[in-house]
């Protein structure tokens, strides 16, 4: 398992992001990313299955602000058992990443939780305790979008909210590619 981590001191945000990623191109794009914003970012390449097994342990060893937590996932029956969790290729690892970060804080406005990728399954993410989550549209989303809502909590004020509405306007499908309620700022 490659893993690429990144601690920025000179950060312009004291948030720390802890983002797990199950594919190698995708890690190595948001580290970029991260650093591209000049924000302290831990990026691992831990694949979906994986996860749920490394959380509690990585969560100790950085003591995040924020957690991301995706990778590629697929509806297996395209078009039918939208609710079935057993229907989804990763959604069952990301939701239970969520749960046991939540297990880890379960202040939403102290720690906030992006997780899902490609059509995932929204509710079940969401339900274990994500603030924002893919897919609600059960589509493509671009590897930017859950990057995209690290950003926007990192550099919020923590006296200020970030609603998925604030969101929205930047996502390359809007609504369709990620949900959720709100997380304070962490700026």
């Amino acid at each position: 398992m490659r893993t690429r981590s990144l601690i920025k001191n000179n950060s312009k945000s004291r948030a720390i992001i802890l983002h797990l990623d199950g594919d190698p191109k995708y890690a190595r794009k948001a580290y970029s990313y991260y650093n591209n914003l000049n924000l302290k970012a831990i990026v691992e390449n831990v694949p979906e299955y994986k996860q749920h097994m490394v959380i509690n342990s990585l969560l100790n060893k950085y003591k995040p602000d924020i957690l991301v937590t995706t990778g590629h996932d697929l509806m297996i029956k395209k078009g039918q058992g939208f609710f079935d969790i057993n229907n989804y290729k990763n959604s069952k690892y990301f939701a239970s990443v969520v749960r046991k970060a939540r297990k880890w804080n379960s202040n939403e406005d102290e720690f906030t939780i992006i997780a899902g990728a490609c059509e995932s399954f929204f509710e079940a993410i969401i339900s274990e305790g994500a603030n924002f989550a893919s897919s609600p549209g059960r589509i493509l989303i671009d590897y930017k979008d859950p990057l995209i809502v690290a950003n926007k909590v990192a550099n919020t004020k923590r006296d200020s909210y970030v609603a998925i509405n604030d969101i929205i306007p930047d996502l390359k499908e809007g609504f369709k590619s990620i949900g959720g309620t709100r997380a304070r700022g962490k700026f």
